[in-house]
């Protein structure tokens, strides 16, 4: 009679393990954090610069949000714009998430925040990315569609976007990252 108590409760403890870790898993695949460091090596074609950054953030499926957060400093000229860019690597791609801008180019009905400035080579900026921010790959054919916040984060979690920094002196971009989810981030 013992013995079947025991063995109930162990069952009972095991079943409640099993539905805490299910949870636990459904709740790490719905939130994850990105960090990353930008340095102008890492653009293409790669850039000598005293300019650094860091971009964090933390993304939210549950709620199709992205909240995150850019510093950089040391820039050799004033920031001028910041995206992300879907593309991997080697490449430099289109822009599907404006993150600031202080040359009035945002596509029309995007709402897209100032950068620090006007003359700003050290910074912060952050903010909070939804579907409505995100735009379409259409000119390069590569299959992003506009308003797709669930691509968007597949193809961060897979390491197919980067953000950027764009300065006076490289309007290309001065300081990149390429972003990748921290699955060891819980």
């Amino acid at each position: 009679m013992i013995a079947r108590r025991y063995v109930r409760i162990a069952a009972s403890v095991a079943v409640v393990a099993a539905v805490g870790a299910g949870a636990a898993a459904a709740a790490h695949d719905n939130s994850q954090s990105v960090k990353e460091r930008l340095t102008g090596f890492q653009e293409v074609p790669a850039i000598s610069t005293t300019g650094s950054g860091t971009f964090r953030a933390f993304i939210d499926t549950s709620d199709g949000e992205i909240k995150y957060r850019v510093a950089f400093s040391g820039l050799e000229t004033p920031i001028q714009q910041s995206h992300i860019h879907f593309e991997n690597v080697t490449n430099n791609g289109p822009i599907v998430v404006f993150l600031c801008t202080n040359l009035g180019n945002a596509p029309a009905g995007v709402t897209v925040q100032s950068c620090p400035g006007p003359n700003a080579t050290s910074g912060t900026y952050q903010g909070t990315i939804t579907a409505a921010d995100v735009l379409a790959t259409t000119a390069t054919n590569q299959g992003l569609e506009a308003g797709n916040f669930a691509e968007l984060v597949r193809a961060i979690r897979a390491g197919a976007t980067y953000v950027n920094i764009h300065t006076t002196a490289h309007p290309g971009g001065e300081i990149r990252a390429q972003l990748q989810s921290d699955d060891d981030d819980d």
